[in-house]
């Protein structure tokens, strides 16, 4: 079959990726704990987690939810933000050969409910600011175990009690709530170091995630993800932007700002997943929206991959404070969801340095491309020194919008919702 779009494929990016590199999404995590145990894997909020304690963590969450008595391919849900008890719970849900159902932290029980229900999940892990939420959906349905989580978990023993009375006492985030069954977070954590772990089976052909839509259009439909088909969303980010990394300036590190949230696809994928695949930092925001925090959080780091959304890089190019960063390490600037506005686009590139904007459209992963390619801009150093354009060498990736999918990859049923295994 002719494939037309490989010419527009910039040096360096292969035709053909390799999916069967691993056999699973928790074959290629424990591999980076293992190549990466004593770099940092996830900060957030001041507090750093390598990927020895990732390991450790995920490990003794995976063998208490299986001390739980869940079968091989139980659905369990989680409903929190970009904290970092959500990497634990991804890897330690995919490492005791279950099922991930990300849920939106801001849904309403009626939505809440109906995606349990869909989903069949007999488990879930909500971070307490949305347990109340929770409580009115378990009013309608059943689910067998909760796990909550509180914001200051996992940012030390006094980081933390400080962090979870100013959001409890002073910020009134947390809304009133019973759920006396429920197992405290940080309790299932010191439970699982004393009970044994078993290391399931899994195939390419097992169910990774169900990941639900928006409900835009109507309501929340599941896609069934299989671990292959996300390992070779990996591979094809590999493929694009291992070329991008090697160009000068070189970077000891890979930092990705993950701002967008977990529970969503893109951020899944383009933030965490590839991330955790190259052994690199990955900075979790719980709250974009608060743009001053997130600016200065930014200005900490030295950032260099940054996937967001329109709206995201046109609230920063509004910002006051936008010109004080540091972009000089930025890699790629990727941006997916929906299309990028032309003015956003020509903006964000001036303020990168680069001479040309790129063509814009949504970002998405694909496998049977029926569009025009994706295009690249390689931008030159700046001539002018100014915090604007501090960005040496950028280079901006918007994938093609794909029309069609490969069904094989995509086990969806055909009217859209989740065909539950039983």
């Amino acid at each position: 079959m002719e494939r037309p779009w490989l010419k527009h494929y910039p040096t360096g990016v292969p035709a053909e990726i390799d999916a069967t590199r691993y056999h699973s999404l928790a074959h290629l995590i424990e591999q980076s704990f293992l190549a990466n145990a004593t770099k940092e894997a996830c900060i957030c909020m001041g507090r750093t987690l390598t990927y020895a304690d990732l390991d450790r963590a995920s490990r003794n969450f995976a063998a208490w939810l299986q001390s739980k008595g869940l079968q091989r391919g139980a659905r369990v849900a989680i409903m929190m933000p970009n904290v970092l008890q959500y990497p634990v719970s991804i890897a330690a849900i995919l490492r005791a050969g279950l099922t991930v159902v990300n849920v939106n932290p801001l849904y309403r029980p009626r939505e809440l409910e109906f995606q349990l229900k869909d989903a069949g999940a007999e488990a879930i892990i909500v971070l307490e600011n949305f347990a109340s939420v929770l409580q009115q959906a378990l009013l309608r349905v059943q689910i067998k175990h909760v796990a909550i989580a509180s914001m200051g978990d996992m940012l030390g023993t006094l980081k933390g009690a400080i962090v979870n009375a100013v959001v409890r006492r002073v910020k009134k985030m947390v809304p009133p709530y019973s759920l006396p069954d429920a197992t405290r977070f940080n309790d299932a954590l010191s439970a699982g170091r004393g009970l044994p772990y078993t290391r399931p089976e899994i195939g390419p052909e097992d169910i990774a995630f169900l990941q639900y839509t928006g409900g835009t259009t109507g309501i929340a439909k599941g896609a069934i993800l299989l671990h292959r088909n996300l390992v070779a969303n990996v591979m094809q980010m590999d493929a694009w932007h291992i070329p991008i990394i090697a160009l000068p300036p070189p970077i000891d590190r890979l930092l990705t700002v993950t701002a967008l949230p977990l529970y969503h696809v893109f951020a899944l994928t383009a933030c965490f997943l590839f991330s955790l695949h190259l052994g690199g930092h990955i900075l979790l925001i719980p709250n974009p929206r608060d743009l001053p925090s997130l600016i200065k959080e930014l200005s900490k780091y030295k950032v260099n991959l940054f996937p967001a959304v329109n709206t995201l890089y046109n609230a920063l190019l509004h910002h006051p404070d936008f010109g004080k960063l540091d972009w000089s390490g930025l890699k790629a600037a990727i941006a997916g969801g929906m299309a990028v506005q032309q003015l956003v686009a020509e903006a964000w590139m001036k303020a990168m340095g680069c001479q040309r904007p790129p063509r814009c459209s949504p970002a998405t992963a694909a496998t049977l491309p029926s569009g025009p390619a994706p295009s690249a801009c390689r931008c030159p150093r700046p001539t002018s020194p100014s915090a604007m354009t501090m960005a040496r060498r950028c280079r901006s990736a918007s994938t093609a919008k794909f029309a069609r999918a490969d069904r094989k990859l995509c086990p969806a049923t055909g009217s859209g919702r989740t065909k539950r295994q039983r």
